[in-house]
């Protein structure tokens, strides 16, 4: 991982974790519940190097590092321990698979389907995605931290203990979703849409760029900072009907 990294990490760590204890949310009396964050470590790791992956199968303690992935398919696979760096995932069906204790660092692609899939006490790391499908996906104890996803669809998760940090998300999807102990620590959202969403302690004040396209009338749960609410206000006062003149 490398010292400055490192060093970046545990700032953001303590910044998210600040961020969480300056005081209770908006109208509730109380403050927003920490993310209960993931603790990965991995255990020494043998090389994957077979040549496709399988339906359904089962990957413990294996590092995929620059694994070109582009295509296949591995519905239902189960990886555990495992690390994926740097790896190609174009187009890539992953559809049910399961990562626990994991990492996935640096990885690309357009078109990733993951959908329904499930992440517990995973890092994801300087991801660069576009096009992704995680739509009934499962997400607990997992952090996002850096890169870019364009286009992530992530209709009717749930999300419970995830914190994003110093990420780019263009035009998430969170339509239907349910979140739950929600961070987002110096990221931009751009277009994102809440539509239908239902959130429960997700703390947005860490969002350097907030702009939501839909779901404006949906942040009920959600936290959101003084200067925030001046910039969405006009958002607000269409929502409700009211000409600001």
């Amino acid at each position: 991982m490398g010292e400055g990294r490192s060093v970046r990490e545990g700032r953001a760590a303590r910044t998210g974790r600040a961020a969480a204890r300056e005081g209770p949310a908006a109208g509730t009396g109380r403050a927003v519940r920490e993310v209960r964050r993931p603790s990965v470590r991995l255990p020494e790791l043998s090389l994957y190097t077979d040549a496709e992956l399988e339906t359904e199968g089962d990957y413990d303690g294996l590092e995929f590092a620059d694994t070109d992935l582009m295509g296949q398919a591995g519905r239902g696979a189960r990886f555990m321990d495992c690390a994926v760096r740097r790896c190609a995932l174009d187009e890539t069906v992953l559809s049910r698979a399961r990562f626990i204790d994991s990492v996935l660092d640096g990885v690309r692609g357009v078109g990733t389907d993951l959908s329904q899939v499930s992440l517990r006490d995973v890092e994801v790391l300087d991801a660069r995605l576009g096009g992704v499908q995680m739509h009934g996906a499962v997400l607990e104890r997992v952090v996002v931290r850096g890169g870019k996803v364009d286009f992530l669809n992530l209709r009717k998760a749930k999300l419970k203990d995830v914190a994003f940090e110093g990420c780019v998300l263009v035009e998430a999807d969170f339509a239907g979703a349910e979140l739950e102990r929600v961070s987002f620590d110096d990221c931009t959202l751009t277009r994102v849409d809440f539509s239908g969403v239902r959130m429960r302690d997700v703390d947005l004040r860490g969002v350097a760029r907030l702009d939501i396209a839909r779901g404006i009338d949906q942040l009920s749960g959600a936290v959101i900072s003084p200067a925030q609410l001046m910039d969405l206000a006009p958002a607000f006062a269409a929502e409700m009907g009211v000409r600001v003149e």
